[in-house]
């Protein structure tokens, strides 16, 4: 029994201390780092000699200013890292008491438009644009033409049913969703005159796309098509090309017509219509139409027209150049 009881008294209990702090190789000797908060060595040992702080340095050898930590003396001065500028005043710009006033910007100080496809000077239109860019007032011109006492119609009248074949025969690419419209007739100096837009309507969309101005006339007029030389020509099956004897004529203007006649001749011929025509943009288009009986108009049509919408310079415009046609070819009628 004496051996049992010395064999239990050599047994450990668990609130018996394992001896483990008493190892010198299980980290008895850490110590948590200063700038962590740590109270050095836990294990009683000899603390590590203290820093000294650095000598003065001369004023080419001092620490960069973004480190105060690092600068010489440390009277005072907290040994801690701060970021650059961290200890800086706070900024205080230098501007006037007050601003001058901005004044509106001219057309030459607009700023230049930014995005993707900014930054540049704006597109300058080219001459074609220039010339047949849309400026149709119907209102304007129906407003014109009540004033010299015209007649108004909406292109649905039995007297606007002839208007449907100078649009079929006009030299433009004319489908049959075209129609006349904002009909207006009157007269004009010497000439009676009709004037209508060419209005393209297909389900919702209708849009004017040609002014045509026409002037009839009682004479049988022969096949003929006046336009400028740089226009695309169409339906000019049958046609020939009529010189005429002037050079700079020729190159700006195309006579089209059937036969080398009396008709042509006259029209090119004629000095009055040759210096009117290039007086202009070269913009119009002139052809002639056969008549209808029911119009009470046999003869024909002399028609002028341009890919725009009607408006009271144009219709004055077209007026002069077909009173001078209408006079050259008076005496081949």
């Amino acid at each position: 029994m004496r051996a049992l009881r010395e064999d239990d008294a050599a047994m450990s209990s668990p609130r018996d201390r394992d001896g483990f702090g008493d190892r010198p190789d299980e980290g008895s000797g850490w110590r948590e780092p200063g700038h962590l908060g740590g109270d050095g060595d836990r294990s009683g040992g000899a603390q590590p000699p203290a820093e000294q702080p650095p000598a003065e340095q001369p004023p080419a050898e001092q620490p960069p200013a973004d480190r105060p930590g690092e600068s010489a003396g440390g009277a005072g001065g907290s040994s801690a890292w701060q970021p650059p500028g961290w200890d800086l005043p706070p900024a205080s710009p230098d501007r006037p008491a007050e601003q001058p006033a901005a004044g509106p910007q001219t057309a030459a100080e607009q700023p230049a438009p930014g995005g993707l496809f900014g930054g540049g000077r704006p597109r300058r239109p080219t001459d074609f644009e220039q010339v047949f860019a849309y400026q149709g007032d119907p209102v304007g011109a129906q407003g014109w033409a009540v004033q010299q006492g015209w007649a108004i119609s909406d292109g649905t009248a039995p007297e606007d049913a002839v208007l449907a074949e100078l649009v079929r025969t006009a030299p433009v690419r004319a489908t049959r969703d075209h129609r006349p419209a904002g009909v207006m007739r009157g007269r004009y100096g010497t000439l009676d005159l009709v004037a209508f837009d060419v209005l393209y309507a297909s389900g919702r969309y209708a849009v004017p796309e040609y002014a045509v101005t026409a002037a009839p006339v009682l004479g049988a007029l022969p096949p003929l098509r006046l336009s400028p030389a740089r226009f695309w020509k169409h339906r000019t099956g049958g046609l020939v090309q009529v010189p005429s004897d002037d050079p700079a004529f020729d190159a700006r203007w195309v006579l089209l017509a059937a036969e080398d006649g009396p008709a042509a001749r006259a029209l090119v011929g004629d000095a009055a219509v040759r210096g009117l025509l290039l007086g202009t943009d070269d913009g119009d288009e002139f052809w002639t139409a056969a008549g209808a009986d029911g119009g009470g108009l046999a003869g024909g049509y002399l028609a002028a027209i341009r890919p725009d919408g009607h408006r009271p310079q144009l219709i004055e415009h077209h007026a002069r150049l077909l009173t001078a046609i209408v006079s050259a070819l008076a005496p081949a009628l």
